[in-house]
């Protein structure tokens, strides 16, 4: 069963509570009391997790989608690409993208939520702030009150300014981005703290420990795009300081 087979169904959600498994309690009705009711909490904590990270993303998306006061057709279509939603769903999480969008809480209960289960997992918080950039970006330009919302979402997931940077410029693409930066290094790096950084990148952005972390397998093309750029950016690297 998909991700979205697990959410729509009721299948958790009430496991982690808080604002997030209130709004998908609303949502799911009787399918998530039935969910309760039979099974108290569920025991498959890796099921939790992805269900937390999926409904995190929507709801930020649809905060974020606030923002800048406009739902471009692109973004659109690349919350639909990055979610990989069967046309049987597509109805159901546009419900949920929709209720987020209208629920008076503001977006930060939702960040402090996700960022406290994923603590631990700085890597997987980082993915989800990948997947809101590239909705961001969808129409051709990150808006500047969409950029303010990204800061402030990882400022909550405790991300430093130098973090934030290396992500934000990682989504400009290889041939835009300073390649230093794409690691989060200065020019001013070692060679050896390059490639040590290069490796550690590698190890904390492989798919198979992104999804034993709880990213979804829906956002592991997400992961390895990101990848493509650290690996460009590193091979840049190599080739200026002479590196093999």
């Amino acid at each position: 069963m998909s991700i979205w087979g697990k959410i729509i169904g009721g299948f958790a959600g009430f496991a982690f509570g808080g604002p997030l498994g209130a709004l998908l309690g609303a949502y799911a009705g009787h399918a998530f009391d039935k969910a309760r009711g039979g099974r108290g909490r569920t025991d498959d904590e890796a099921v939790d997790k992805q269900v937390a990270f999926t409904i995190a993303v929507i709801v930020l998306s649809a905060k974020m989608a606030k923002a800048d006061g406009h739902v471009s057709r692109d973004e659109v279509e690349a919350f639909k690409r990055i979610f990989r939603i069967p046309p049987d769903e597509m109805k159901n999480v546009g419900q949920i993208f929709d209720d987020a969008r209208r629920d008076a809480k503001g977006f930060e209960v939702y960040a402090e939520q996700i960022g406290g289960m994923f603590a631990h997992e700085p890597a997987v918080l980082e993915e989800l702030l990948g997947g809101l950039f590239h909705i961001a970006k969808a129409d051709g330009v990150v808006h500047p009150a969409e950029l303010d919302f990204l800061k402030k979402v990882a400022a909550i997931f405790g991300f430093s300014r130098r973090r934030f940077e290396r992500i934000r410029v990682s989504h400009m693409g290889p041939e835009k981005a300073d390649p230093f930066k794409v690691l989060g290094l200065t020019r001013k790096a070692s060679n050896d703290e390059i490639k040590s950084t290069y490796r550690k990148l590698t190890r904390e952005n492989h798919p198979d420990k992104l999804i034993a972390q709880g990213v979804p397998q829906e956002f592991i093309d997400l992961a390895n795009e990101k990848m493509a750029v650290i690996n460009a950016a590193y091979d840049r690297i190599e080739k200026e300081r002479g590196l093999r």
